[in-house]
């Protein structure tokens, strides 16, 4: 929690209005969720069939299947702890390189199926506007890494999967699952290594962060701009934020269009 507390200052103390300028010299960074904000469905289960197929992933979910069950409905440390269950069952032992090698193939794939064009036009607007862009999410980095890469973002910050001996994956985590609080502090952490983030105080980073989920409330919380991404509107645990749509439509308002030719 200690990284958590010490990233309170990421909030910048000088809010603007609407999608103009930063003040001069001052960086802007667009924080994006994967599953569901940058991609139209969940990327997890797809991703352990591509490795490992169907009937094997099927095993796994029904023995696992009240714990499953209790995560969607509680969320937090269960959920956390479960996934690290199916992890371990279907990914522990395999070779670091081919998972490597298939997570790209994976990657590709899904962003040619499921990325969502909205949020790409999004993207596209801060890439535009050359803010630093950063993909956060609780997906594992193997594959997200590759899908940012593919996008021409800035960064990947996701949830890392621990290598054991001999270069196999023992199937847990390698620190925590990136959602959540976590999420959050990954995500100054990120910003401070590559210097934009003061430790000292100063100006700091005009946030904006799009999410789907109550796995990205705190980091939208923490964002001086934070966007719903999701499709449940008012519905939505993330609902007291400004919709994607409103926020692309205000850019039109502005003759600033988020589209790309």
């Amino acid at each position: 929690m200690q990284g958590v507390r010490a990233a309170v200052a990421l909030r910048s103390t000088d809010h603007y209005a609407g999608d103009g300028p930063a003040s001069p010299g001052r960086p802007t960074v667009a924080a994006f969720d994967f599953d569901g904000t940058l991609t139209d469905s969940g990327s997890v289960f797809p991703f352990l069939v591509s490795l490992r197929g169907a009937w094997p992933v099927l095993r796994a979910v029904v023995r696992l299947s009240p714990e499953l069950v209790r995560a969607a409905i509680t969320g937090g440390q269960a959920a956390d702890h479960v996934k690290e269950r199916l992890f371990t069952r279907l990914l522990g032992g395999l070779p670091i390189d081919e998972v490597d090698r298939r997570s790209a193939a994976f990657a590709h794939r899904h962003l040619q199926r499921h990325l969502r064009d909205d949020t790409r036009r999004r993207l596209e607007w801060h890439r535009r506007q050359g803010h630093h862009i950063v993909v956060v999410s609780a997906s594992p980095e193997c594959y997200v890494m590759p899908a940012g890469e593919e996008l021409g973002v800035n960064g990947v910050v996701a949830t890392r999967l621990a290598v054991g001996g001999g270069g196999l994956l023992t199937g847990g985590y390698e620190g925590k699952n990136c959602r959540g609080a976590e999420k959050y502090a990954r995500l100054v952490v990120y910003l401070r290594s590559r210097g934009l983030l003061s430790n000292g105080g100063g100006e700091q980073p005009v946030l904006w962060a799009y999410g789907n989920s109550r796995g990205d409330l705190r980091l939208l919380n923490a964002a001086d701009h934070g966007v719903d991404a999701g499709r449940l509107g008012p519905l939505g645990r993330l609902r007291r934020f400004p919709r994607l749509s409103a926020v692309a439509a205000s850019a039109r308002g502005r003759g600033d269009a988020d589209h790309v030719a």
